[in-house]
C-alpha cells in the first residue's frame, strides 16, 4: 500500500472513531479527524496501539497535519479548529485543556490540549478485540468523565464576592487576576456603596451583565461594542465608574477615552474613567498615553490613586 493509500486509510478510520462516539458531521470530517491524529501523534504509518498523548497548541496541531497529512492550514484557521473541533472534544472528554497549568489564562501562547487518559486508552485498542468494549465502556463514562474534567476546571476559576455579598467566579489567569483585585479592593475603597452592573472574562464577555439597570441609565449597549472590563455604579453620586484592567492590555488612553465617552453618550450618570495595573512597575510602561481628566490605580498600593489633572479628583466631567 502506497503512502497516499495509508494516510487516507488513517483519516477514514480516525472519522469513524468520532463517528462512533457519538460526534456529528462537522465533528468527524476530515478536519476533525486530522486533529485527533495528531493529538494522538499518530502518522499514516502508525498504528492506533501506538498512539500518544502529547500537549500540543493549535500551531502545533497544524504543523503536524502538515508534515504528516500534506494539509496546509492557513495560520487564521488556528480559531476554527478551536471552536468547531476541539471545544466539542472536551465536552466528550476526549480532550483536556492545559493538564500541566489549569489556572493558564486564555490569551497565553503557552494554551494546549492533550488527549484524556481515557480517550487515550480507547485509541489503543481500536481494530482489537477489545474495541467494542472499549468503546461501550468509554460511551457509558462520558457523562461521568464529563463532570470529572469540568469539575477540575471549576476548582481552577478565580473566587470573588461582589459589593452585595453574591459569590461570583471567573476563568483562571489573565487579567481576571487584576479583576478580582478591583472588585476585592478598590470598590470598597474608593466606591463604597456601589452596585457592580458588568464583568468581561475571557471565557465570557459578558459574564456579569446587568442590562436592565444599565437601560434604566439610558444606556443601550451594542454586543458589538468594546466594553471596559468592569461598570460599577454609584447611587448616591449618580456616578458610572468605568474601569480597564491595564494588564493584558492598555489602559484608557485619549482614542479609549473617546470610544468609552461614545458607547456611553446617552448616559443619565456622570462617567468617571479608571485605568487599573497590577503594579506601578507596569503603569510606568504607559504613564505618558493615560488619557487628562481620568485616574489610575495600581493593585500593589491599593490604598492611593493617580490623578491626572483635571478640576476635580475621581468624579465624572461634563
Amino acid at each position: 500500500m502506497n503512502r497516499e493509500d495509508l494516510k487516507h486509510n488513517r483519516i477514514e478510520e480516525a472519522r469513524i472513531i468520532l463517528e462512533l462516539i457519538g460526534m456529528d458531521a462537522e465533528r468527524s470530517n476530515v478536519r476533525s479527524a486530522l486533529v485527533l491524529l495528531a493529538l494522538a501523534d499518530l502518522t499514516a504509518e502508525s498504528t492506533w496501539q501506538e498512539s500518544q498523548n502529547p500537549m500540543l497548541g493549535t500551531a502545533a496541531i497544524i504543523k503536524f497535519i502538515e508534515e504528516h497529512y500534506d494539509k496546509g492550514y492557513a495560520p487564521n484557521s488556528r480559531e476554527t479548529i478551536r471552536r468547531f473541533t476541539l471545544h466539542q472534544f472536551i465536552e466528550v472528554a476526549l480532550v483536556e485543556e492545559n493538564p500541566d497549568n489549569p489556572t493558564r489564562p486564555k490569551n497565553s501562547p503557552k494554551w494546549n490540549y492533550r488527549l484524556t487518559g481515557h480517550a487515550l486508552s480507547l485509541l489503543k485498542t481500536f481494530g482489537t478485540d477489545s474495541w467494542d468494549t472499549s468503546l461501550k465502556s468509554y460511551i457509558t463514562e462520558i457523562p461521568g468523565l464529563q463532570a470529572k474534567y469540568k469539575s477540575s476546571r471549576e476548582m481552577a476559576r478565580i473566587p470573588l464576592t461582589l459589593p452585595n455579598g453574591e459569590d461570583f467566579s471567573l476563568s483562571p489567569g489573565g487579567q481576571n487576576i487584576l479583576i478580582k483585585s478591583i472588585v476585592d479592593d478598590f470598590c470598597p475603597r474608593f466606591t463604597p456603596g456601589g452596585q457592580i452592573l458588568y464583568i468581561g472574562d475571557a471565557d465570557s464577555k459578558w459574564a456579569l451583565f446587568e442590562n436592565n439597570k444599565l437601560q434604566e441609565l439610558g444606556i443601550h449597549v451594542d454586543k458589538h461594542g468594546k466594553m471596559p472590563d468592569l461598570i460599577v455604579y454609584i447611587p448616591e453620586r449618580n456616578w458610572l465608574v468605568l474601569l480597564e484592567a491595564a494588564s493584558s492590555h492598555g489602559p484608557v488612553d485619549a482614542k479609549r477615552q473617546d470610544e468609552l465617552a461614545t458607547l456611553f453618550a446617552n448616559s443619565t450618570a456622570g462617567l468617571v474613567y479608571v485605568s487599573c495595573f497590577p503594579d506601578r512597575k507596569e503603569y510606568r510602561k504607559y504613564v505618558d498615553k493615560i488619557a487628562w481628566e481620568s485616574e489610575v490605580w495600581c493593585a500593589d498600593h491599593p490604598t492611593h490613586m493617580i490623578h491626572y489633572n483635571g478640576e476635580r479628583f475621581l468624579g465624572p466631567y461634563s
